[in-house]
């Protein structure tokens, strides 16, 4: 297949955003994204909760003076977790960090931009990047580095097509991954319906708090929980193993024999883990084997320099080839706890503890005391029996769709060099 390279500078404008302040983050606005909202290609969602967020008069005011990111535009986040990607195919109000997210526009008409999109998602395109940036103290993407990387086009119908396979991969994946949300969503729903409203059926089917059921003051928790249930927290319910130690002269290929992959903080998003090609390979043999991922161990960040990052955990939906890193921990519940205590540690009384517990520390650290601290209403063996079986189904649905997910990822993975240097043609 005929290709003419061009440098990426060349094909479109490459800019970074105007500078906001964190004195002008408001609590309620347009959303403010500063990187961690882009993970694995996905697109932006409207309805999202974010961090942050601007007024919508000062997003007004720079969207007049400096434009904003449009549909068919490409995002990339430049530090921290380096080249992850997004593609808008729709206009959403939002804007960006200057630093942390730079934006690809104005794709020239020779040049498709989904193709380029997933041109930026291939080894060619990060290999380039890996070589610009031997030698920096601080790695991190530049807008000069980016005009420079070279982009071999083929002609614009071949892109097209190229495109149009890879995106009808990345349109099921994410097609999996909203149904996997819906299913997540209802767990949680009936998850605050029982035990953080207390309105669980009771033993004529009607709801427990609202039709009266006795309640009792709790001095541990402040506040009314039913009556015969106890208080427990996180460590009482599971099992913890902190993660792999190694350093960078540990790090193998991913292709090298009798490796492990490690999952550290930046593949956990949500509630589930994502994979890219900045992921770390290590030899099996520094993994013991406690340390291993098996269907219901929860992986959760212990340590970060962003507080938004620690507490942050995914669940493993089925046994997975992976270990993970030092400062991460895992947690294995009770066969009665797991998905009790998976839907606990995504609440919303979970996370403001750990804000809480993490404010005002330079660099920000869970130990197993913090979690002797995390109490939580326990229910009684009836009600916690009669919760499991309703919640099973959606457990092991979302783990059938999440293989899916990986099977789907791993084909795209592998066609994309084949289709990018010609190997493989689109008829």
């Amino acid at each position: 297949m005929e290709m003419t390279k061009y440098k990426l500078g060349d094909l479109c404008r490459i800019a970074s955003s105007k500078r906001i302040f964190e004195s002008e983050y408001v609590e309620k606005g347009v959303p403010f994204i500063r990187g961690q909202e882009i993970s694995d290609g996905s697109i932006l969602d409207p309805k999202a909760s974010f961090e942050c967020y601007i007024s919508q008069s000062r997003y007004e005011e720079i969207k007049e003076k400096y434009g904003k990111p449009n549909k068919g535009d490409i995002l990339i986040t430049a530090v921290g977790t380096i080249g992850n990607l997004c593609y808008l195919d729709k206009d959403i109000d939002f804007y960006f960090k200057d630093g942390n997210v730079i934006w690809f526009s104005e794709i020239i008409p020779l040049c498709e931009g989904k193709f380029l999109f997933h041109f930026m998602k291939s080894s060619f395109f990060k290999d380039q990047l890996k070589y610009f940036m031997i030698g920096a103290v601080q790695k991190a993407l530049t807008m000069d580095m980016l005009k420079k990387v070279d982009v071999p086009l083929p002609p614009l119908s071949e892109q097209k097509k190229i495109a149009a396979v890879l995106s009808a991969l990345d349109d099921k994946i994410a097609l999996n991954k909203k149904m996997n949300q819906k299913l997540e969503a209802m767990a949680k729903r009936l998850y605050d319906y029982w035990f953080v409203q207390y309105d669980f059926p009771d033993k004529n089917g009607h709801p427990y708090k609202t039709t009266g059921g006795p309640m009792t003051y709790n001095p541990n928790l402040k506040r009314e929980i039913p009556e015969g249930w106890e208080v427990k927290n996180v460590n009482d319910v599971t099992t913890s193993v902190r993660g792999v130690s190694y350093s960078s002269d540990d790090e193998k290929s991913k292709t090298d024999s009798n490796v492990v992959q490690i999952l550290r903080g930046n593949n956990i998003s949500g509630s589930r883990f994502v994979f890219d090609s900045n992921d770390v390979f290590v030899s099996s043999d520094l993994v013991a084997e406690e340390q291993k991922i098996s269907k219901f161990d929860i992986v959760m960040t212990m340590s970060s320099g962003s507080k938004e990052h620690v507490g942050k955990s995914a669940l493993a939906l089925y046994d997975m080839p992976h270990s993970f890193g030092a400062f991460c921990s895992k947690f294995t519940p009770n066969e009665e706890a797991r998905y009790f205590i998976d839907c606990y540690l995504h609440s919303e009384i979970f996370i403001k503890y750990i804000r809480q517990t993490c404010s005002g520390t330079g660099i920000n650290n869970l130990t197993n005391g913090h979690f002797d601290k995390s109490l939580f209403a326990w229910p009684t063996e009836d009600i916690l029996k009669a919760f499991n079986e309703k919640v099973s189904a959606i457990y092991e649905q979302r783990g059938v769709i999440e293989r899916e997910i990986t099977r789907l990822t791993a084909l795209r993975d592998k066609l994309l060099p084949l289709l990018m240097n010609g190997q493989v043609v689109v008829g």
